[in-house]
């Protein structure tokens, strides 16, 4: 009977590598085409591998909780002449016949093996997630040179520049040596540590590549009466983060140069005001975007915002719901937070913040006299080499402006 390979397939564009989380079937079980046969995990979000035909498990030959990168196999399935020629599938046999054709080079990233008579065989082989982190003290000094056989031994660990900058480095200037490095990790090799989630590696290596550009936050104070008055009056009552995420389109539109992307020597304007929402999932935080935010009315948006945010919280969302986006709104909050500097995105330059709404007395003209107003803070945080303080604090005003003015959202 032929076999056909289970393959860890290409589960988005920028995606090399998947961890599997639980095998739905075991050796000996029958499957149906299109039937999800393992649960995976990536950086973005949790999928299913399907079968692309029907058949009866024959091997599986991977683990859960391991690593493993695209086009590695991931077990066998026993499939009738049948099948094959009704789902066209490559079999076992043209694997080895396309094989024989490949250096040993290709045989091994596909984890395809021969034996002397032929026979094909698979050892997949479990990859390291390739963004990992240190359970560090904060150190006085860091490596700001880092020497060729120190990058060397950091690449063999996996490690970033970040995670050795808390070693006392005992080298010239500070400089942290591989004696060094060896000896801290002996030190801290008996601390309590966990395994990092892929998701965790994800926001790590996202906000290590966004702080490699100079950021800036500018707050200010936002009155919340009269938004907090008017969304109540709403029937169904929209989120509060929608008339921000609604504000900060507008504001963007009017000032579309602070949402520009630097490129070496050009700025490249936006396109389209799609705006990012951060949504707090388990060990983690995932940004769906949400589409055309500055045509839309708050209302509008409603539907587009509460099946993203299930979506993220689900952990379906796939690449076409995560890219392209030119800003992000967080809601901090919603975790009693009063103040906060958020970091936008790799790929953004801008991201707003809002915090709790704290009830404060303000000076009032008019009556001369205090009065209690419900406050929330705005932190707008930016990349410095694209805008400026003063162009920033403009978008924030007029964001502010506008929350202040809900009728116009």
């Amino acid at each position: 009977m032929p076999e056909v390979p289970i393959v860890m397939p290409q589960l988005g564009e920028s995606i090399a590598e998947a961890t599997i989380l639980t095998f739905n079937v075991a050796v000996g079980d029958t499957v149906e085409a299109e039937q999800d046969l393992i649960e995976v995990e990536t950086n973005k979000a949790t999928m299913s591998v399907p079968t692309l035909c029907g058949g009866v498990i024959k091997e599986i030959c991977a683990e859960e909780g391991e690593s493993y990168a695209v086009g590695s196999v991931l077990g066998v399935i026993d499939v009738t002449e049948e099948e094959i020629q009704r789902t066209g599938v490559s079999t076992l046999a043209q694997a080895q016949e396309e094989g024989s054709d490949e250096d040993s080079s290709d045989e091994e990233e596909a984890n395809l093996h021969f034996k002397q008579d032929g026979e094909a065989y698979f050892e997949p082989k479990a990859i390291e997630p390739n963004v990992k982190g240190l359970p560090v003290p904060m150190g006085k000094k860091g490596a700001h040179y880092i020497s060729p056989r120190m990058r060397a031994r950091m690449n063999e660990l996996g490690l970033q520049a970040a995670d050795i900058s808390a070693i006392n480095g005992s080298g010239a200037g500070g400089r942290v040596t591989v004696a060094d490095l060896e000896s801290f990790l002996e030190y801290i090799n008996a601390w309590p540590s966990s395994p990092a989630s892929p998701m965790r590696r994800a926001v790590a290596d996202a906000m290590r590549r966004s702080w490699s550009r100079p950021l800036a936050t500018v707050a200010r104070p936002v009155v919340m009466d009269k938004l907090l008055k008017y969304r109540s009056e709403q029937n169904p009552k929209p989120g509060l983060t929608l008339y921000v995420l609604r504000a900060l389109a507008l504001a963007l539109a009017e000032h579309p140069e602070a949402a520009g992307y630097l490129i070496g020597g050009h700025i490249v304007h936006p396109r389209a005001f799609d705006i990012g929402l951060a949504v707090q999932v388990e060990d983690g935080v995932m940004v769906p975007v949400v589409r055309d935010v500055d045509t839309k009315s708050v209302a509008d948006l409603a539907k587009d915002y509460a099946n993203l945010v299930d979506l993220a919280r689900a952990r379906k969302l796939t690449e076409e719901h995560t890219k392209g986006g030119i800003a992000t709104v967080t809601n901090f909050g919603t975790f009693g937070l009063t103040w906060g500097t958020p970091i936008p995105l790799p790929n953004e330059t801008l991201i707003l913040g809002i915090s709790a709404g704290v009830k404060k007395p303000v000076w009032s003209e008019q009556v001369e006299a205090f009065i209690p107003v419900t406050e929330a803070e705005l932190n707008l945080t930016f990349d410095h080499r694209v805008i400026d303080g003063g162009d920033a604090g403009r978008v924030l005003n007029r964001v502010a402006e506008l929350l202040e003015r809900p009728e116009q959202l």
